[in-house]
């Protein structure tokens, strides 16, 4: 069952295309890949995606609702963890889940143990975010983005920055998320996006070069590698 259905959408900045007619499926359940290079349109359809800029034209409807006439329907369904951590820096890591909490759940308590069990936060709790490590940092930002319990999680570049280490302790994360939640997220680690994702969807240019398994997509580029097949439809496509 699709979650998510793009059909033809477009978005202009004058006279540059940002998005050129990208027609996607995104089923429910599974976690999502947007791939390309600085400037593909992975971010632009995010924030279509979640309400935050408007397309130019072509449709969108998420878990049935019309973006266009029924977006506030779909905010309360969905939840966004930014490339920038969205959290407050002068407040501690628990206050910063109890400002959210509170306004989406008469079960503060019970819903911030939860996300602390969930993101390994215990021994960080009292500590000021600005004091947080990146990888304590990432992984508040998307507690937060939790807290209203989403159906449909936007990640985007949700490891950029972080280390090695930090990095596949919230791959590990991410995929226990996926038990209760769709997840839609960018990234330019290749990598990443091999360990993460049941299906993706490569962008050049604000086209859609290609969509599927990392398999159908190395099968169909005659590629061994993901690596390989990723390099090959961007060579391609600016012959």
């Amino acid at each position: 069952m699709n979650i998510i259905t793009i059909d033809n959408v477009c978005k202009n900045y004058k006279k540059k295309k940002a998005l050129d007619n990208v027609c996607l499926e995104i089923k429910q359940g599974e976690i999502f890949g947007l791939l390309g290079v600085n400037g593909a349109g992975k971010t632009t359809l995010i924030k279509i995606l979640c309400g935050l800029s408007k397309k130019s034209s072509g449709t969108i409807v998420i878990n049935n609702f019309d973006l266009d006439n029924e977006i506030d329907k779909i905010k309360e369904i969905i939840g966004i963890s930014p490339q920038e951590t969205s959290v407050a820096n002068n407040l501690t890591v628990k206050e910063n889940l109890e400002f959210f909490a509170h306004i989406y759940h008469k079960n503060v308590l019970e819903i911030i143990k939860e996300l602390v069990d969930i993101f390994d936060l215990n021994e960080v709790l009292n500590q000021r975010a600005k004091t947080l490590s990146g990888g304590y940092k990432r992984r508040l930002s998307i507690a937060i983005a939790l807290i209203s319990k989403p159906k449909i999680l936007f990640l985007d570049e949700p490891t950029l920055g972080l280390d090695v280490f930090s990095r596949r302790e919230l791959w590990q994360i991410i995929k226990k998320l996926q038990k209760s939640t769709t997840i839609v997220l960018t990234s330019h680690y290749l990598e990443e996006i091999e360990n993460l994702c049941d299906r993706v969807a490569i962008l050049s240019k604000g086209e859609l070069l290609k969509k599927g398994t990392i398999e159908e997509i190395k099968q169909s580029t005659k590629t061994d590698t993901f690596e390989d097949a990723f390099i090959k439809l961007l060579k391609d496509e600016n012959e």
